[in-house]
């Protein structure tokens, strides 16, 4: 590998087209998002077949932004990174055949990033000095999984979501309130002038000493029955209070398994990542329990939270670094795990 690296890394597992390039896994020369959401907002949801399609118009355009802001060409690249799994199929492949193409004409190593993992990559380009071993809170709209990394490449979830993802709930109430979307953001922000209070939301496993997986179906149907009711009664509901309760409940199962697996491994770091990671009470809560633990918390700033193409080139070095290149039949898999 040369000593300055530039990678291309392409992210389309979702309704986000993205390109970034990245010096040496952790400059970020350019960073392109183009977003979908004007046509997916009216459905209150991601549309895959929308999303696949706006893929199609928008990756060249996306890629030619990219290496312009970052003042090189593709000759000047030594690799090209792409997710291609987790997310939905038709996306993935949109991302995964322009890589290759790539690749393949440029005759330069390929990357398969999980997604995921890309998530946790975004912290390396904050500019922090990150040290193994360290355990990483991926929260996201179609994720929810406690890591533990012992090195680049060695990586083990210690517990996952068993159904509804928490940032795909945060969507569905946002929904049911008629908050608009993406709901995430909205309702970290309303919950802020809400009484926590007001309502009183289940905690799905929070009893379960020792076991790290995640449950927000209960709560998601909990919320929804208790607007339904509440409407029924003639009652009116003030969104805000409902939304600082069901956050609350949220953040309270997502901080009490940090701490379940910080009892089961050592670590001096904590890692958030994702499109939740952006949530102002998460990150509040945890640094107020991390700091008595004396363990630090890290999070990339919100636009490396959110899907984005610089985390996947980021992971892509340490690949590249490590020899992991991807075969040329390389395929979109929607549900692989990490």
């Amino acid at each position: 590998m040369t000593r300055k690296t530039l990678i291309l890394g392409l992210e389309t597992s979702c309704d986000d087209t993205a390109a970034s390039v990245v010096l040496n896994g952790r400059n970020v020369l350019s960073n392109v998002v183009s977003s979908q959401e004007q046509f997916h907002r009216r459905f209150g949801g991601i549309v895959p077949e929308i999303a696949s399609r706006c893929h199609l118009d928008y990756i060249n355009p996306v890629i030619d932004e990219a290496l312009s802001k970052a003042g090189v060409t593709v000759r000047d690249l030594d690799g090209i990174a792409v997710t291609y799994g987790p997310g939905l199929v038709g996306s993935l492949l949109v991302g995964v055949s322009v890589a290759k193409a790539l690749a393949y004409t440029l005759d330069l190593p390929l990357m398969a990033v999980n997604h995921l993992e890309g998530h946790i990559y975004a912290n390396f380009l904050t500019g922090t000095t990150i040290t193994f071993p360290l355990l990483c809170l991926v929260v996201s709209g179609g994720h929810t999984s406690l890591i533990h990394m012992q090195d680049h490449g060695l990586i083990e979830t210690m517990g996952r979501t068993r159904d509804d993802a928490a940032g795909e709930v945060f969507d569905k109430v946002a929904r049911a309130l008629g908050l608009g979307f993406p709901g995430g953001p909205i309702i970290d922000q309303l919950a802020r002038q809400g009484d926590a209070s007001a309502f009183r939301f289940p905690r799905a496993l929070m009893t379960e000493e020792g076991k790290l997986d995640f449950s927000f179906s209960g709560l998601k149907t909990s919320v929804l029955n208790c607007i339904r009711r509440e409407a029924e009664k003639g009652n009116r509901v003030k969104p805000a209070d409902l939304a600082a309760a069901f956050q609350d409940a949220v953040v309270d199962v997502l901080v009490e398994k940090c701490f379940l697996a910080i009892k089961k491994k050592e670590t001096k770091q904590f890692l958030l990542a994702g499109g939740v990671a952006a949530n102002g009470e998460l990150r509040r809560r945890l640094r107020q329990r991390l700091s008595n633990e004396n363990i630090e918390l890290l999070y990339p700033p919100v636009e490396l939270c959110t899907d984005n193409g610089a985390m996947i080139a980021s992971a892509g070095y340490f690949y590249l670094h490590r020899g992991r290149t991807a075969p040329w039949d390389l395929n979109a898999v929607p549900n692989l795990e990490l």
